[in-house]
């Protein structure tokens, strides 16, 4: 592969609760939810996934958009990460992302969603490791 980018972070403390770092923007306690017995008091890695798969899904949208000559205007994409047992004894995560593309056709947006679906480096990257639904809202 040819690089572009490297993105650095650093994780300190006692994993799920401590501190994670990343250059000059990204500086923030974790801690785990309550759900899975943990105060709650502090970002936790699941919202630092979904927040980053979001904005890179979100940017693949726009990209494949402009390539089919579609102007997109006030669209978004939500992600929701989520995190169950694996029944092995360990964890596993699923992903949901919601699309809305307001004025544009639910057919072609859900021909945009899965043409991102397809070279988002994060969907690219969690293929055939976890389960990925993307749907396309019309609000």
């Amino acid at each position: 592969m040819d690089v572009l980018y490297t993105a650095e972070a650093l994780s300190t403390g006692q994993g799920r609760l401590g501190h994670v770092s990343a250059g000059d923007y990204l500086d923030l306690e974790v801690a785990p939810p309550k759900e899975l017995g943990g105060s709650g008091q502090g970002t936790n890695p699941e919202q630092l996934f979904a927040a980053g798969y979001a904005a890179c899904f979100h940017s693949a949208l726009h990209s494949v958009a402009r390539a089919q000559k579609v102007t997109i205007e006030d669209s978004s994409v939500g992600g929701r990460v989520q995190i169950g047992p694996n029944g092995q004894g360990g964890y596993q995560l699923a992903v949901l992302l919601e699309v809305v593309l307001p004025g544009i056709e639910h057919e072609l947006a859900q021909q945009l969603a899965d043409a991102a679906h397809q070279v988002c480096p994060y969907s690219n990257a969690t293929r055939g490791n976890i389960d990925v639904t993307v749907t396309v809202s019309d609000d």
